[in-house]
């Protein structure tokens, strides 16, 4: 039998509608307004004299998800207009259906109209997160710590062809970024120079300009800079992909330390290589500031160098390894702080991946003012 329903008064504003026959959804079901409208009409009075209406379903013989349609529609109905929908008497199928289509309608309701919080709330949340993110911090640089010292003992895991191939990868592998910087870099702070210098006719002192600039701050800088974008990013891509492929629970299930076996071959590399790329890349932006003056300034090559050699102190060059090694180690513990706290998925390990870039990059120049800092004040 096709569906088919009537609707009858039990008692004063009780209404019974009783769902007969298939209700399936090749059989173009009624809509729950219609069904509404005629309720209304064998009543013969206003909707506000009803008050319950009590669906039946004893005379149904076959369902689908077309009687579900119906029947949230009918409820949702029902309600804007002040009427109880009684579903006591519905298969216990059907009750079970409708409350999950309750439950995701309730959660739906809820991420489309969040409760808002007061703005003690909100600040008492961020200083938790911002305390929690500092813990997890301070809490890393100690097992780092505590790494070293396991290193100096020698019982750390760490593997030395780890340790090898990330030398690989942050060293010789950047030779060619850092050499198209360095040479660049040297050829503006010379076009800078001599502007300036011309005024006054010195233009003999860029050599002086461009050998501490480079040796002092932009051999550091930059190489600080480029390892955080190339060096950093890929040491929190990594690991971060290590967490969300549960590698680095693996690691812990078999007792081996993630710190041992993942960061510190990663923080020595960075050690060992950051102050033999500073050393490579003042050598060639002092070349690349030698090429402006041969070819523009027509400054001859045996003045460049004596110009050089006469500015150039053993406290610049040693005062910029030093700051390149700090940069290095900055940069290798802001890629692996992040790959550490990335989450499970993509997009975390694209966040943490972004998140150690910016990390390392504002590191360095913090750093770097601090050193100029200490240096104005130890007169270095």
């Amino acid at each position: 039998m096709k569906w088919h329903f009537d609707s009858t008064s039990s008692s004063e504003g009780t209404f019974t509608l009783s769902l007969q026959g298939q209700w399936i959804l090749g059989l173009e079901l009624p809509e729950a307004s219609l069904v509404l409208k005629s309720i209304r009409a064998s009543a013969g009075a206003s909707t506000a004299s009803i008050k319950r209406i009590v669906l039946d379903a004893a005379s149904l013989e076959n369902w689908d998800s077309g009687l579900l349609v119906f029947l949230t529609s009918f409820r949702r109905l029902s309600s804007e207009s002040g009427i109880d929908a009684v579903e006591d008497a519905l298969p216990e199928q059907v009750k079970a259906l409708l409350a999950l289509a309750t439950k995701v309608d309730e959660r739906e309701g809820a991420a489309r109209c969040p409760k808002r919080r007061s703005f003690i709330e909100e600040l008492g949340e961020k200083t938790l997160k911002m305390t929690s993110q500092w813990f997890e911090v301070v809490s890393f640089i100690g097992d780092c710590s505590l790494g070293c010292v396991r290193l100096l003992q020698g019982r750390s895991r760490m593997r030395l062809k780890g340790l090898l191939y990330a030398i690989q990868r942050s060293g010789p592998d950047a030779f060619p970024i850092v050499t198209l910087i360095s040479v660049l870099v040297g050829v503006i702070l010379a076009f800078i120079g001599s502007g300036q210098l011309a005024q006054f006719g010195a233009q003999i002192y860029i050599a002086n300009l461009v050998a501490v600039g480079m040796t002092r701050e932009m051999g550091p800088i930059m190489v600080g800079v480029i390892l955080a974008g190339r060096t950093g990013a890929a040491y929190a891509a990594e690991i971060g992909a290590m967490q969300a492929n549960e590698e680095i629970d693996a690691l812990k299930t078999f007792g081996i330390s993630a710190i041992d076996f993942l960061v510190m071959p990663r923080v020595l590399a960075l050690i060992v290589v950051t102050p033999l790329l500073c050393a490579y890349a003042d050598i060639l932006g002092i070349l690349g500031g030698a090429m402006v003056t041969f070819s523009v300034l027509e400054i001859s090559p045996l003045l460049f160098w004596e110009q050089t050699i006469g500015a150039l102190t053993l406290n610049d060059f040693l005062l910029g390894l030093i700051k390149s090694a700090v940069f290095g180690i900055l940069v290798a513990l802001s890629g692996c702080l992040r790959g550490m706290q990335s989450g499970r998925d993509s997009v975390a390990v694209g966040t943490a991946t972004t998140s150690a870039v910016v990390t390392g990059i504002v590191l360095i120049v913090v750093a770097d003012a601090i050193f100029s800092l200490l240096a104005s004040l130890l007169g270095v």
